[in-house]
């Protein structure tokens, strides 16, 4: 087992009608002015809102909201959020929702602890800070893992960029998380979901360092749970168990267990994010449009390591390990497809791209070519182009 650092402050209250205890949780924490962060219809017309709002009066916290947040979470609001934040004294962001919302409560969390510095300067690593604010969540949607994570993403839409910060501040100290409340999305949000927490743990497996064997068996034992009852939700998504354990892998594959003792790649994020930026797209359909291109790209660095992940999570029988590694990319696609996720861009609603758009994004990811991304193999700006490239069909 190859060294690491973990740190996972979060409480987990798991279960039916556990949003409940969201009241005593804040209080437990030591908030008494909280500031409630929400997205809009959903959790307004399923009666949710308004039972989290009886458990902060029953235990006399004050609040104040925030509503609006939207898919690709957006700076504007969150700069909103900061400055109410600030002029009511919040001692507690409350996020209730998926990924967006509690991402743009960790963003307000930041913003409001270091009033001073522009958020967005934080996020594109031009100012550092030292503290955040407390956030708390009530997760409705199985998929970012952000109640559990230390990352946070936003998206600037005045030039068209997505960026993410990674802080330990910035994991929330409770998640309160009922499986039931995530009966009613539409399929394509949860089947955006299921590829997120997908990817969450293969950009933590396909990276160059070997020698953690627990750490596989915990990465590829979660993939096969997320599978196999992603398959059975995706047509009964009230099928309790299996939206259970999607929600617990959501969470479980973002609070960085499954990649102990490794780096992370995260180079499909990045590939991602420079879609989702620009174009608005749903950051599970950006995901899943690439990550077949960026593994065939890249899979010959280690083709044992990609035979395995056939083996070991699609119980691939052993054909060669060429051969077997080659399955394993068709498997995971066509999960993808079952889920009537894209496999490539132009199955987006973007549709097929143009050559100057695909190096726009690469020029963008790589910061004008000057980082490389990615650690299984560190991308260049061409090297994302022709990532794109050949995944920019239909």
């Amino acid at each position: 087992m190859q060294g690491f650092t973990q740190y996972m402050p979060t409480k987990i209250v798991f279960g039916k009608a556990a949003e409940k205890e969201t009241g005593k949780l804040i209080k437990e924490f030591g908030a008494s002015r909280v500031l409630l962060v929400y997205g809009g219809e959903s959790a307004v017309k399923s009666g949710l809102l308004d039972r989290i709002k009886e458990e902060l009066r029953q235990e006399n916290i004050v609040y104040e909201e925030l509503s609006g947040v939207q898919p690709n979470p957006r700076l504007a609001l969150a700069r909103e959020g900061v400055k109410k934040a600030v002029d009511m004294g919040a001692q507690l962001m409350l996020a209730v929702g998926g990924g967006s919302v509690i991402d743009t409560a960790k963003a307000v969390a930041v913003g409001a602890a270091n009033p001073d510095i522009d958020i967005w300067d934080v996020w594109m690593g031009k100012a550092s800070v030292c503290t955040a604010k407390p956030v708390g969540a009530v997760l409705t949607i199985s998929a970012a893992g952000s109640e559990m994570s230390d990352s946070a993403v936003i998206t600037n839409q005045e030039i068209g960029k997505k960026a993410g910060f990674n802080s330990d501040m910035v994991r929330p100290k409770f998640a309160v998380l009922n499986p039931e409340l995530t009966f009613t999305l539409p399929k394509y949000q949860l089947a955006c979901g299921i590829v997120d927490i997908l990817m969450h743990t293969l950009e933590r497996y396909f990276t160059p360092v070997s020698g953690n064997q627990l750490t596989d068996e915990i990465a590829e034992g979660l993939m096969r749970t997320l599978i196999e009852n992603g398959k059975a939700a995706y047509e009964d998504q009230e099928n309790y168990e299996a939206m259970s354990e999607i929600m617990w892998c959501g969470s479980l594959s973002h609070n960085n267990l499954t990649g102990l003792g490794r780096p992370k790649d995260f180079a499909c994020h990045k590939l991602g994010h420079e879609i989702g930026g620009m174009f608005d797209e749903a950051h599970g359909a950006t995901l899943s449009a690439v990550w077949g291109s960026w593994a065939r790209y890249v899979y010959k660095l280690d083709v044992a390591r990609f035979a395995r992940y056939g083996r070991k999570v699609w119980k691939i029988e052993d054909k060669g390990e060429e051969e077997t590694a080659v399955l394993a990319i068709e498997a995971t696609e066509e999960f993808f497809r079952f889920l009537h996720m894209p496999t490539c861009i132009g199955e987006m609603n973007i549709g097929v791209q143009s050559e100057e758009v695909l190096k726009k994004m690469a020029d963008s990811a790589t910061k004008g070519d000057t980082v490389k991304l990615g650690c299984f193999k560190k991308l260049s700006a061409q090297d994302m182009y022709e990532i794109y490239k050949a995944a920019n069909h239909r």
